[in-house]
């Protein structure tokens, strides 16, 4: 993964950790406050956030500890690897799209970025610039040319 993504997943679980983690157990105290917890719709709704929390929490620890930051400088731009910026031409209709691949925790659609699990990103891994990929996709086949490749 890059290190900006690896600092946005840090950033994340910190404030999982600082922020929100407080906030629910002051929930659940009130509601605890508040008499009855057999009956109390507040302090289940507040305890069942907890839950979901904590499992974020350790779901993104998880990632954390596996995390290999690339160094991108040491990276060769002759193929289509992970962290490449893949400028490529849909060869049908002439359409042109760029895309970063990143690591399945980093992907965002809006950002331009795919995670190198897509199908498209495992077709254009390993493909040179003037490469035709055909690649299948949910609605069938697309045809690709790599245009540019870069970090």
């Amino acid at each position: 993964m890059s290190e900006e993504g690896y600092n946005k997943l840090v950033a994340e679980l910190r404030e999982m950790e600082t922020v929100q983690r407080p906030e629910i157990s002051r929930q659940i105290a009130e509601a605890r406050d508040k008499g009855d917890l057999s009956e109390n719709s507040e302090y289940d709704a507040a305890k069942e956030a907890q839950g979901m929390l904590e499992m974020k929490i350790n779901n993104l620890k998880a990632i954390i500890s596996e995390a290999k930051i690339i160094d991108t400088s040491k990276l060769d731009t002759s193929t289509v690897q992970i962290l490449s910026k893949v400028e490529m031409k849909n060869v049908k209709n002439g359409m042109k799209m760029v895309y970063t691949i990143v690591s399945e925790s980093e992907a965002n659609l809006r950002e331009g970025k795919i995670s190198v699990n897509t199908p498209i990103a495992q077709g254009l891994l390993g493909k040179k610039v003037g490469d035709v990929a055909e690649i299948t996709i949910p609605q069938g086949k697309i045809t690709l040319e790599i245009v540019n490749i870069s970090f």
